[in-house]
């Protein structure tokens, strides 16, 4: 079901919805996730041992091992890499289809969606979490405008179909990727234990806002 108004002939719109919308999904991604590159190798590694014993009486058979360890920059790196070819995939398929591709849909939904994950999982933590400062910043502002786009085109679709693809979809896609860049990395590139409040050469004390 598409929603949004009719245009001037009486077609459903598409045409009017501005490339900022469609291919900035990719650079609002971006945006994001270069900070999550800086940050999320660090923050795991500083923080793994904590992060695990807090997941381990939530998920069956406790937290994965490599929760403990932290994640190694390649593992960041090439998961990063990978997630950035889908969406760079997705906002290409929203701009040549003027925005009505469900599959662009459903990722700019998850993308906003992920924005809200960012700030509760920073509120669980009840501390600074990788990604927390672009999702307020970056990644909700413009989920929120792009889907404003859609809707005053006339090409969004809001049905039971996409709401539940982009809400199923984003946690399945996120730990698919981890789960793909585990089995590609190298075991002996996992991260050398960090002694907790101490980093390694070259990796900030305290990750930026």
């Amino acid at each position: 079901m598409m929603f949004g108004h009719r245009n001037g002939n009486g077609d459903r719109g598409g045409q009017g919805v501005p490339v900022e919308a469609t291919r900035g999904l990719f650079w609002a991604w971006v945006a994001n996730d270069l900070k999550e590159l800086t940050t999320m190798g660090p923050w795991s590694r500083r923080h793994g041992s904590e992060l695990a014993s807090r997941l381990a009486g939530r998920l069956p058979g406790g937290a994965p091992r490599r929760v403990s360890g932290g994640l190694s920059e390649r593992h960041v790196r090439v998961s990063i890499s990978i997630m950035g070819c889908l969406m760079l995939a997705l906002a290409e398929r929203g701009r040549a289809t003027g925005g009505r591709s469900r599959l662009y849909q459903v990722g700019l939904l998850g993308f906003g969606v992920h924005g809200f994950t960012h700030l509760l999982n920073s509120a669980v933590w009840r501390g600074y979490t990788p990604g927390v400062a672009t999702a307020p910043t970056v990644v909700i502002p413009f989920s929120a405008w792009a889907v404003r786009e859609l809707a005053r085109n006339g090409v969004l679709r809001l049905d039971g179909r996409t709401i539940t693809t982009a809400l199923v979809g984003l946690p399945v896609t996120i730990l698919g990727i981890h789960g793909l860049t585990a089995r590609l990395v190298d075991p002996e590139d996992a991260p050398e234990d960090v002694a907790p409040g101490r980093t390694t050469p070259g990796e900030r004390t305290t990750p930026g806002g």
